[in-house]
């Protein structure tokens, strides 16, 4: 998704295994297409480094293409793992500075930073071709004499159901879990002597806290519904002895 402007402007067109039809012979299609590629993307995580095919054979592959100037293999971090000591680990790594796109609190800034960078990679005869034929004269819109009459604001108002409401909340909540879980990595790699502690309780519920050289100077909970009925519920613990509430409703 993150890759569909640079596929619309005819910059690149992608291939993943998932790709390979029924019928088709697995290990000719992924040499065919690896060897037929002008940029390999190295999607690493620990899964990657562990797979025998991944790094044994594509990506030993991918470097020695890149090695012989036939292509560009990018490495694409997705979460932390021990990969500055592979083949790849001496060639600049996306995101920038390689952080782990797992650690960012907005997963699709760290994926439109992925994308930038492999815009900024691609080859300058490709990227000026697609200006080009972009600026390419386009399909004439008829003259306004000829344009019939019609109101501007044709919007209806959207009807939301019960199920569109439910899956909206679980979606906002598990964002939030999500966002606070990257957070608390990202606020102690940056500041020294904090610590971050996550805990998913179940589906509706996540705490977490923040320790200054083992103190704890913040704790939270956030949890779906509850008494307080639909909604959010954000509950901090201010002092020793009380907790404040606040509920984000659902509207």
């Amino acid at each position: 998704m993150h890759l569909s402007m640079l596929k619309k402007q005819g910059l690149i067109d992608a291939w993943h295994d998932r790709r390979i039809k029924a019928g088709d012979e697995v290990d000719h299609s992924i040499d065919s297409n690896l060897n037929a590629a002008g940029v390999i993307l190295l999607l690493v995580s620990p899964d990657f480094l562990a797979s025998s095919y991944c790094y044994d054979v594509e990506m030993q592959r991918a470097m020695e293409r890149h090695q012989a100037g036939e292509a560009r293999a990018i490495p694409v971090i997705l979460r932390h793992s021990d990969w500055h000591s592979a083949p790849f680990g001496k060639l600049l790594a996306t995101p920038t500075d390689g952080k782990p796109i797992k650690a960012w609190s907005d997963i699709d800034e760290a994926f439109l930073d992925v994308v930038k960078q492999i815009r900024a990679a691609l080859p300058a005869k490709l990227v000026a071709n697609s200006k080009a034929s972009k600026a390419s004269p386009a399909r004439t819109s008829p003259p306004l004499s000829d344009a019939k009459s019609r109101s501007s604001n044709l919007r209806l108002k959207k009807m939301f159901t019960e199920a569109d409401r439910d899956r909206f909340l679980h979606a906002s909540f598990d964002f939030m879990a999500n966002f606070f879980e990257a957070s608390l990595v990202e606020m102690a790699e940056r500041n020294e002597g904090i610590e971050g502690n996550f805990r998913r309780i179940d589906a509706d519920r996540f705490t977490a806290a923040v320790y200054r050289y083992g103190k704890a100077i913040a704790r939270c909970k956030i949890s779906v519904g509850g008494a307080f009925g639909r909604g959010i519920l954000f509950s901090v613990q201010r002092s020793g002895r009380r907790r404040d509430y606040e509920r984000e409703p659902l509207s």
